[in-house]
């Protein structure tokens, strides 16, 4: 039997349900470790599922869309005319983006009162009463890219 099929046996039948559930959404969704996350959801009671959706679509969405696009920035056109490279001007811009997520993502863990939160909501659109906690520690990777921020 493999080890994920003992880990689902080893669990109630609720929890097996949820896990199963997890574990299809995460592979379609394209995560890389279904197991790891769909894990710490059932046996820490982590927003897991949350927690990746949330993460999955900072990079499309926020990092790496620059990087195609910074031509229609009139300082980064300036740039290209003047002789620097269109992809250098580009890694700049993703770097710049993932740092600006991160930075985002590491402030919404700070400590302290009064404070804020990214709550997981269920599908009634009710909070649940978990929270994504220290999303940046996850951040990079969730970079599916393979290209390297700073080089």
């Amino acid at each position: 039997m493999s080890d994920d099929r003992a880990w689902l046996q080893a669990l109630s039948v609720e929890d097996r349900r949820r896990a199963e559930q997890i574990l299809t959404t995460l592979d379609e969704w394209g995560c890389d470790d279904p197991r790891a996350w769909a894990e710490s959801e059932i046996s820490e009671n982590r927003p897991q599922l949350a927690r990746y959706r949330f993460l999955r679509a900072i990079w499309p969405e926020m990092i790496d869309s620059w990087r195609d696009g910074v031509g229609n920035i009139p300082a980064a056109r300036r740039v290209v005319e003047a002789g620097g490279s269109p992809q250098d001007v580009a890694r700049l811009a993703r770097a710049v983006a993932y740092e600006t997520a991160f930075a985002l993502l590491a402030r919404l863990a700070e400590e302290g009162r009064p404070g804020w939160a990214l709550v997981e909501t269920g599908p009634d659109g009710h909070p649940t009463g978990r929270h994504l906690d220290a999303l940046h520690e996850d951040l990079l990777t969730l970079d599916t890219s393979g290209r390297d921020l700073w080089t």
